[in-house]
């Protein structure tokens, strides 16, 4: 009577162990937006503008009404870009690359300070340089910046580094780009890591939220680093701690062998 009563509870034991290691993958936590009903959320005021700094890249094209006059201006984007695509291909452009001091140097203008600027702010002071020396009239200045990337890594399908020629890109799209978010990353704790002048900012962010579509992080800037947490499954399964879970399941299924060996 005893010894089936000893089997008995180590069989329990067993069973209540192997369930509170599977019962540690919460199936709710990899769904995103979980109980979120049909509505209208609005979305963030605005998309964060991109601080021009060194080593950027610039496409700038200058128009006018004299289109001979405004050629000169647009044949110096000579700064050889090479970037990388998710698939793999290889994408090369020009433009003015922005010195470690922060200038571009524009033809006829010399050196201007780009670092610290908005794109905006950039074009209204070429454009108020061209306009002031007489050179052009009623110019038009249009800037881009090629260079605009973002980088997912952790747990996605596929780590990498996002080229964004619209410079318009949200946290899904980058992270539907990078492959998705596995099974083993913690969907409500989503890291960005953004600079700013002087200072880099981290952000937290929560997948299952609806309050992810009203953040001012839900758009992402130049350079921002988005970076997906494994949760406690994956690291148990990566560390010592899956050897010690193997350990125990071993004497439990040894000490149940004893114990039905002992009744015959």
């Amino acid at each position: 009577m005893v010894k089936c009563f000893s089997k008995y509870i180590i069989r329990l034991f067993l069973c209540f162990f192997l369930f509170s290691v599977i019962s540690c993958i919460n199936t709710k936590k990899a769904i995103y937006f979980r109980g979120q009903d049909d509505a209208v959320i609005r979305s963030p005021d605005f998309i964060p503008e991109t601080i021009i700094e060194s080593n950027d890249i610039l496409s700038i094209l200058v128009t006018s009404l004299n289109q001979e006059a405004s050629t000169a201006f647009n044949s110096s984007n000579t700064a050889d870009v090479n970037s990388t695509t998710t698939s793999g291909i290889r994408n090369e452009s020009s433009g003015y690359l922005v010195s470690h001091e922060g200038f571009i140097k524009f033809p006829m203008l010399g050196n201007i300070k780009a670092a610290g600027l908005t794109k905006d702010q950039l074009q209204d002071s070429i454009t108020h340089m061209l306009t002031e020396r007489k050179l052009l009239l009623s110019p038009l200045v249009s800037i881009r910046m090629l260079n605009f990337k973002v980088t997912v890594l952790g747990e996605v399908g596929h780590p990498t580094v996002i080229p964004v020629p619209s410079e318009k890109i949200s946290l899904l799209e980058a992270l539907g780009l990078a492959g998705d978010v596995t099974i083993n990353g913690k969907r409500d704790n989503v890291l960005v890591i953004r600079e700013e002048p002087g200072k880099k900012v981290i952000k937290r962010l929560n997948l299952n939220s609806s309050q992810l579509f009203t953040s001012p992080y839900y758009y992402l800037r130049s350079n921002d680093i988005v970076y997906v947490e494994p949760n406690k499954t994956k690291v148990i399964s990566t560390s010592n701690a899956a050897m010690w879970v193997t350990v125990v399941v071993a004497v439990l299924s040894f000490g149940v062998i004893v114990v039905e060996n002992s009744n015959h």
